[in-house]
Order: structure tokens, then C-alpha cells, then sequence
């Protein structure tokens, strides 16, 4: 790693940054810090977790395709470290906190996993440091979590540090839109701060998109989920109108996404899981409720994504009455509970809660995941996957998540099944 410099060693914005430190080895961090060792930067992986960088050593980690090969190429190169010992990001000359943001069984913004990394980067700060804030927070969170408490040691934001705020734009599994593709936006304290973060973004996207302040680089990225989270909403209820009227929800998408402007087609599920979307308007809510300032759009469109798995489970209930059965008894297979497809990741995975819902209405339920080998559910049950799942045995399916590269052919002999996807082939059973 660099040696330790202060602010009076050389002037930074000509220096070459040579090391980063990353707080936070999540889905996040664990891409940018590959992406920065990639780029030819000597890279301190910093987490809580000693099971997690254990994980990351083994490579047992879910990582899309060229991270995957950038990860083993990196534990057999010099200049890419894991450790607990947060106290060692003053070794390097750049710090970007990865950490996540959750919301609580509530919705309401849990900062603690924020507050603490932020807390100990303030603690082990020194002069010439860049950090840059990349985890989704309400509005003012750089300001509060980092410029204040700096200032107060006696630090002065734009000459001793450089504070800049540059949200993640990374979709797991997604090897369409990869970090390395992805344009980042980029707000800086003063216009120094902004040049100094500029190195460690540039290093990692093709551009820095610059704004006038963290403030706007934290709004924008709440108006990006949040822009997501209403349509997606819009298109889940677009799919029950068109079931009402017994028209496919998919064939009106892809009539609609024909004309060349005006229109983005966004697709109907069982539900929104993630770490984005069921969290991140809800930084908003919580902020705009202190103000009192109103957000009805936002705030129905995130009732009804948390509404959606009981209309899964609805759905599922009218489909057994229409083959005169009942829920209690009915053997139900969900098919896939990982949030998304080609990803080995159930947080806020809608499928935990549909499980829930149709064991309480008396089904008796199993799954099938060819990625996710047993999952806990919120009264501490552990469920195991189905190694090798035959129709036959089953009432019916629930198609939540189908994985790619994987043979779905047993469906078919579902007695019934139900498409939450809305993208499955058609089953000859019927439905």
C-alpha cells in the first residue's frame, strides 16, 4: 500500500492515485474493489465479516462471469488484501464505503451497518484522504455521516480530506450492463473534492457524470429506484387488469414497446426483492415524512410492490378453487426463491413471504432452486431445496424465479401451474 502522506506532501490532484481501501465486501464492494485492482490500483478489502472474506478467498462467492475470473486472478497477484482491521484504510489514499442500507421489518431505514462504517472512517482518517460515500442513503447522509464528524476532528473538508458522494450502479447477475459499461454520477463537497473522487470513479467506469454537490448524486440515485419501483408497480397492476380481461399482460408490453418513444416496458413478477428497489424509496418516505412533504405516488406505488405477494398467493388460491381444490392440504412447489434470475441471493426475495403466506393458509409447501440449496424464513423454519422435483407429486407449481440454464421440462406435469413470471413457455396442463 501507499505510504502515508499529509496534505502538505504534494498536491493530490496531479498525484496518481495507488491504493484504495474498500469498507464493505458485499455485492457491491467486492466488484469495485476488483475493478480497481483491475485497473491496476492496490486494493484493501475491509469487512466486519471474517466468514465473508473467507468466502471471498475460497472464491465461493456469486460474481457474474469476468469478475469471477478478475477475483482469481487478483488472490494470486500482490496488491489486493482482505482483513477485518478497519484501522488500516489510513494506509490508503482513497476510501469508498460499500455498505449496505436496509430498511427493517417496519421500512424504515436501518443506518447502523452506515453509521458504524462511517464512524470508523472518521476515527482512522487522515490528511490527504479522498472518501467517497457509495451506499444509497437519504438525502444529507454525506454531509451528516462524513463532512461533520471530519470537521470536527479538525479536518477541513476540501483541502486537509476530499469528500464526494457517488452512488453504486451495479445490478447483480447482469452481464448486459457490467460497472466497467456503466456511466457513474459524481458529487463532490467543493469542486476539488469532486476532481480527487474523479480518480477513483474514472477508474472504474467509463465516465463521471459531475453535479454540483453529494445532495444531488443521493437524490438522483433515489429518483432511479424509485422511477424503477413505480413502474414496476404500474406493470403489476396493468398484469391483473389484463387477467380480468382476459388478455396476456406480455403481448400488450410487447405491442407497447413498439413505438420508438415515449414508452420503457417494464414486466410484471411475483414481486420486487433485492437490495434496491424494496428499500431505497423508502429513504425517501422516511425523509419527506419528517418534512411533511407529500410523495403519494411513491408511497402507493411501494405499498402496492409490498402488497404482491399476497396477490401471488390470491392468485395461486384461485386457481386451486377454479380445479376444485382447496388451499389447506394442496401440495404447492415454488419454483425458484432467489430475487432475480442467475443469482444466488434471497434478500428481500419475495418467494420467502409467499411461502409463508401459503403455509399459513394450511398448503404444504416445498421449493426448487437449482442455485439455493435451503433458505430460513422469519419464524426460524429452514427449508431445503428439492434435488429432483417430478410434477407429478405436486398440486401445483408456483413459478416465481426460473434460472437460466436449467431444465424446467418436469413442470408440464404439474396437475396446475401458476406463471408469476408471466414469461415461462406455455404449459400443456392446465392452468
Amino acid at each position: 500500500m501507499a505510504k502515508l502522506l499529509t496534505a502538505g506532501d504534494v498536491p493530490f490532484s496531479s498525484a496518481r492515485l495507488s491504493s484504495v481501501a474498500v469498507i464493505g465486501m458485499g455485492y457491491v464492494g467486492l466488484p469495485t474493489a476488483l475493478g480497481l485492482h483491475a485497473n491496476g490500483i492496490s486494493v484493501l478489502g475491509i469487512d466486519h465479516d471474517p466468514h465473508r472474506l473467507e468466502a471471498i478467498r475460497n472464491q465461493n462467492v456469486d460474481l457474474i462471469g469476468p469478475d469471477r475470473e478478475r477475483l482469481a486472478t487478483a488472490l494470486g497477484e500482490s496488491g489486493f488484501e482482505l482483513t477485518t482491521d478497519v484501522a488500516r484504510l489510513a494506509e490508503a489514499d482513497a476510501v469508498m464505503v460499500c455498505v449496505p442500507t436496509p430498511v427493517d421489518s417496519r421500512l424504515l431505514p436501518d443506518l447502523g451497518p452506515l453509521s458504524d462504517a462511517c464512524d470508523k472512517l472518521v476515527r482512522y482518517a487522515r490528511a490527504g484522504q479522498t472518501f467517497i460515500l457509495t451506499s444509497t442513503s437519504f438525502i444529507g447522509t454525506t454531509a451528516t455521516m462524513l463532512v461533520e464528524p471530519l470537521t470536527d476532528r479538525g479536518l477541513t473538508v476540501g483541502s486537509d480530506v476530499f469528500v464526494a458522494s457517488s452512488p453504486e450502479r451495479i445490478d447483480p447477475g447482469n452481464v448486459r450492463h457490467t460497472q466497467q459499461e456503466t456511466p457513474r454520477v459524481l458529487g463532490g463537497v467543493t469542486p476539488r473534492c469532486t476532481d480527487m473522487a474523479a480518480r477513483v470513479i474514472e477508474a472504474l467506469s467509463p465516465s463521471a457524470h459531475r453535479v454540483g454537490s453529494p445532495e444531488v448524486a443521493e437524490m438522483t440515485k433515489l429518483y432511479e429506484n424509485t422511477f424503477r419501483a413505480v413502474n414496476i408497480a404500474l406493470a403489476n397492476e396493468f398484469a391483473d387488469i389484463c387477467a380480468d380481461l382476459t388478455l396476456d399482460p406480455m403481448e400488450v408490453i410487447d405491442a407497447a414497446s413498439t413505438k420508438p418513444y415515449g414508452f420503457m416496458p417494464f414486466h410484471p413478477g411475483p414481486g420486487v426483492g433485492g437490495h434496491c428497489i424494496p428499500c431505497d424509496p423508502h429513504y425517501l418516505l422516511w425523509q419527506l415524512s419528517e418534512t411533511r412533504t407529500g410523495a403519494p405516488l411513491v408511497r402507493q406505488a411501494m405499498n402496492a410492490i409490498a402488497e404482491r405477494p399476497r396477490r401471488v398467493v390470491e392468485r395461486v388460491q384461485g386457481v386451486l378453487s377454479d380445479n376444485g381444490k382447496g388451499m389447506a392440504g394442496s401440495r404447492i412447489l415454488v419454483v425458484g426463491v432467489s430475487y432475480k434470475p442467475g443469482v444466488r441471493d434471497v434478500r428481500s426475495s419475495p418467494a420467502l413471504e409467499i411461502i409463508e403466506l401459503l403455509t399459513r393458509r394450511g398448503a404444504k409447501v416445498g421449493y426448487y432452486d437449482p442455485l439455493i440449496q435451503r433458505v430460513a424464513l422469519a419464524d426460524g423454519t429452514v427449508l431445503e431445496s428439492i434435488v429432483e422435483p417430478a410434477g407429478s407429486d405436486w398440486d401445483a407449481a408456483l413459478l416465481h424465479t426460473v434460472q437460466p440454464d436449467h431444465d424446467y421440462a418436469w413442470v408440464h406435469e404439474c396437475p396446475m401451474t401458476v406463471d408469476a413470471t408471466y414469461r415461462f413457455a406455455p404449459s400443456p396442463a392446465p392452468c
